[in-house]
């Protein structure tokens, strides 16, 4: 009878500190549509190596070049635009790919179905993205395995359900149940309905991304998304130095119906790029170059985000490898470029190579994460759920990256100098040798004044123990699944949601299944 007692008791205790932690995290998790940052710049190149950087990628444009393959209407338009095109290969006279991105817009609004939602991209903004493109996915109960369309589902319920959360990403994970060829349909279909924060779309044929438009045009009216970006999508380079058919033909879509692209070079440097930090950013700048003056001669004005996926890669095995010092700088240099481009800028992230939600995880990701802010990344894709360099993505991360990038909400503000945050009632309030905790300025602003983790336990090892001894994991673990038992979806037109419907069901009645 003790021994039930005491459980008892425990259990309220817990029951009213998860109240209070919820009513806390309620309080302080009050949504914006995308951060302002108020914090200086970190910049690691001066102005002359910024100069020597864009003197060689233009070099390495004009004597090298980018390979643009099997899509006749690229070369087309760059032949028509002054480029020397030789077979596939497209050389860029000195300074053209500089005119020709001229007329891209230094920063754009993504606009969401809920207006409230609708994100700046560019200027001081930064925009929190979730996991993109992995094929696995992993959490504590079930360990390691294929994506599916429930996985799907639940990642983009999650990532609308944070406050810290901005955008509601594109392949959160990959839903191998589905045929590839009919799986787009299902994942922005749901994105557009269990969600109402902005999204990306479908990048693996030119089709799919057209299916997205139309989309879309359902969603917001097809006159409206002709004149506003309403669709952000990451569209790839072939590093080293190739742009193929695919990448370019849903960027041709996209640009076509004023759609915006992240022009990314994905790069794993030692393989994809030379092993120096000065290399990489020499490639990077020229192939997001080549890119963007495509998408330009496309349709001039076409929103566009200069971004880098740059990781090192271990000189002994060939793995990537993640939170290096090494991608730091190329982080911080990339984006000085970016800025030096007049273009919004995309990188970083919570990148990880480790397997499980460990410590390995969370020092790797926040040393990527923090440059990422310090930096002054407009748009951060892989924000929350990324692991295992990648190829999962893990429902116990997703919380506690949730977590971190609560604390980045915080420090992105910077420092409050107003007379609260001068704090000069609460010395008028003590008495040397007193403290702080009772006088009237503290009571008035404890419950706001530090950052609460979620998912950190700062108890005594006592409580700790009674409380079953659980890590990070294990409590992230019970919350995710929380909050998919509390999961409401956002209300959406039942006219617009039954064509949506329509249009899927009659696209996938077209065609046979494929699986490629």
């Amino acid at each position: 009878m003790a021994e039930a007692a005491e459980a008892h008791e425990g259990h309220a205790a817990r029951r009213g500190r998860d109240a209070r932690r919820a009513a806390r995290a309620q309080r302080s998790g009050v949504a914006v549509p995308f951060i302002t940052r108020n914090l200086p710049l970190t910049e690691v190149l001066s102005e002359e190596a910024m100069q020597i950087i864009e003197h060689n990628a233009e070099t390495l444009l004009e004597e090298i070049g980018i390979e643009f393959r099997d899509y006749p209407r690229a070369l087309e338009l760059l032949r028509g635009a002054g480029a020397d095109v030789r077979g596939e290969r497209v050389r860029f006279p000195r300074g053209l790919a500089r005119r020709l991105i001229s007329t891209v817009p230094s920063q754009y609004t993504q606009v969401a179905r809920n207006p409230e939602r609708s994100v700046q991209i560019g200027g001081k903004a930064t925009v929190f993205a979730p996991n993109y493109g992995s094929p696995f996915v992993h959490d504590l109960d079930k360990g390691r395995r294929y994506g599916t369309i429930e996985d799907f589902r639940n990642f983009v319920k999650l990532a609308y359900m944070t406050p810290y959360v901005h955008h509601s990403g594109g392949t959160v994970c990959e839903p191998v149940d589905l045929p590839v060829n009919k799986r787009h349909l299902e994942m922005v279909y749901a994105h557009m309905r269990l969600s109402d924060k902005p999204f990306m779309g479908s990048v693996t044929h030119p089709d799919r991304a057209l299916d997205t438009v139309k989309m879309a045009e359902i969603l917001f009216g097809t006159d409206f998304i002709q004149q506003n970006t309403v669709c952000t999508s990451l569209i790839n380079a072939n590093s080293p130095m190739v742009w193929d058919n695919t990448m370019l033909g849903a960027a041709d879509v996209y640009a076509q119906n004023n759609q915006a692209c992240i022009i990314t070079p994905f790069i794993l440097s030692g393989a994809m790029s030379p092993v120096t930090v000065a290399g990489t950013l020499t490639q990077v700048l020229a192939e997001v170059l080549a890119g963007v003056s495509f998408l330009q001669l496309v349709r001039p004005g076409a929103p566009a985000i200069f971004g880098t996926f740059v990781s090192t890669l271990s000189m002994q095995s060939g793995a990537p490898t993640f939170g290096t010092p090494e991608a730091a700088l190329c982080i911080y240099g990339a984006a000085q470029l970016a800025r030096r481009m007049k273009m919004p800028f995309r990188t970083g992230g919570s990148l990880c190579a480790s397997k499980i939600p460990d410590a390995q995880a969370a020092y790797e990701s926040a040393h990527t994460l923090l440059p990422t802010i310090h930096a002054g990344a407009n748009f951060v894709l892989h924000a929350a759920g990324w692991m295992e360099g990648g190829l999962s993505a893990s429902y116990e991360k997703f919380i506690m990256d949730f977590d971190q990038l609560g604390a980045m909400h915080v420090l992105a503000k910077g420092v409050d100098m107003s007379e609260n945050g001068q704090a000069m009632e609460a010395f008028h309030q003590v008495e040397p040798g007193g403290h702080f905790l009772g006088c009237a300025h503290t009571q008035a602003n404890f419950e706001t004044a530090f950052y609460r983790s979620s998912v950190a336990d700062n108890n005594s090892v006592e409580q700790w123990e009674a409380e079953g001894k659980q890590d990070a994991p294990q409590r992230a673990n019970r919350i995710w699944k929380k909050m998919l038992a509390e999961y409401e979806a956002p209300a959406i037109d039942p006219g617009v949601d039954e064509a949506l419907r329509d249009f899927i069901e009659r696209k996938k009645a077209s065609m046979p299944d494929a699986m490629y």
